[in-house]
C-alpha cells in the first residue's frame, strides 16, 4: 500500500479528486458488471443454447437445494416449526 506525504491542503484536494474519479471509474464497471448478469446472452449455435439451459437448470437446482437446506436448519424462524 503506497503511503502519500501531503505538505499542503491543494495536495490533499488534488488526492481526493483524483480518489474520487477512481471510484466513479471503478463503480461504473461494477455497474455495468452487474447489468451484464442480467441481460440475456445471445446463442449462436445450439451447443450454446443447450449449454446455457444446463447451466441454467444447475443454478436453478442449486438455489432450491440452498432454500431447502436454510428452511430445514432455520425454519422456526419463519413460524414452521417449533425450535428444539
Amino acid at each position: 500500500m503506497q503511503t502519500h506525504q501531503y505538505n499542503t491542503l491543494e495536495d490533499i484536494e488534488l488526492r481526493k479528486d483524483e480518489l474520487r474519479a477512481q471510484l466513479s471509474d471503478n463503480s461504473d464497471k461494477v455497474g455495468n458488471l452487474w447489468r451484464s448478469l442480467w441481460v440475456p446472452q445471445k446463442t449462436e449455435s445450439k451447443g450454446e443454447l443447450i449449454a446455457n439451459l444446463i447451466t441454467n437448470s444447475i443454478t436453478a437446482i442449486d438455489a432450491f437445494l440452498l432454500v431447502r437446506k436454510l428452511m430445514k436448519t432455520y425454519g422456526w424462524l419463519f413460524g414452521r416449526r417449533k425450535r428444539k
